[in-house]
């Protein structure tokens, strides 16, 4: 009988954020595929949390599978932490998780901590539709990427390194405009959590004069229609009604 694998969210910065049901699941599981088993350790010491761990991350990930889906096959129970939040959201799980689904392997994840879900909230700027972007590229297709999001309209969120952030905001602001509305927060649920709303311009000008530190996610409003263009709320409705019309026209002639 096929085992399964659990993803589990961590806390990204206060403990008390992970889940009771979390810490059952991590204990219950015969291996931890850890993204850094330092890291993970000390976690594991302050839940008290027995279970072995082995190293799972980007720079192995393709080496170990093999291996993994043949514990998983044999009827292993195993779990996926990263250092920090969901596995799968800009950390290593993806692979693991596609893998499971080609072969039939059950894989559940456990609702927790993101980092950019409360910083979205906390930007005050629309999230009823926004999109996820993670890291920007560092180098190859950077310019290319921010291009074609400059007419994104719904509200984008980025990760982003606080050596890299004033670069980044600089970059944003010279693609998307210096006025684009914007939100930078920092230390998401830790004790020195912050959240910073301006233009793009305005942020450049605060966090060069004042370097950020610890993991950063950055939110930036998506690109206003044109003055005066009115958006049509039926538009969806309607191109759906005008294709079942030629759906059914189509019918009666071949008829």
């Amino acid at each position: 009988m096929p085992g399964k694998l659990y993803i589990v969210p961590t806390p990204v910065g206060n403990l008390d954020d992970m889940t009771p049901r979390a810490v059952a699941v991590l204990r219950q599981v015969s291996l931890i595929l850890a993204e850094d088993t330092r890291t993970s350790a000390v976690l594991m010491r302050h839940f008290g949390i027995d279970t072995p761990m082995r190293a799972h991350h980007k720079f192995n990930e393709h080496e170990s599978l093999d291996g993994v889906m043949e514990r998983l096959q044999g009827g292993a129970q195993l779990a996926l932490v990263s250092d920090a939040g969901t596995p799968g959201i800009s950390d290593p799980g993806f692979l693991l998780a596609r893998e499971c689904r080609r072969r039939g392997i059950e894989v559940e994840t456990l609702p927790g901590a993101t980092a950019f879900v409360p910083a979205l909230v906390n930007s005050g700027l629309p999230c009823e539709r926004f999109v996820f972007e993670g890291f920007l590229p560092q180098k190859k297709g950077r310019a290319a990427r921010l291009e074609a999001l400059k007419t994104q309209q719904r509200t984008m969120v980025f990760y982003e390194s606080p050596l890299r952030l004033v670069k980044t905001l600089q970059q944003l602001a010279d693609t998307f405009g210096p006025d684009r509305e914007a939100s930078v927060s920092r230390e998401i649920s830790k004790l020195h959590n912050t959240t910073h709303n301006g233009t793009l311009a305005q942020l450049v000008d605060h966090f060069t004069a004042t370097p950020p530190r610890g993991e950063i996610v950055v939110v930036v409003a998506g690109c206003q229609p044109p003055q005066g263009a009115k958006v049509d709320k039926y538009a969806q409705f309607k191109q759906r009604n005008n294709t079942d019309t030629n759906s059914s026209l189509l019918e009666n002639e071949t008829d």
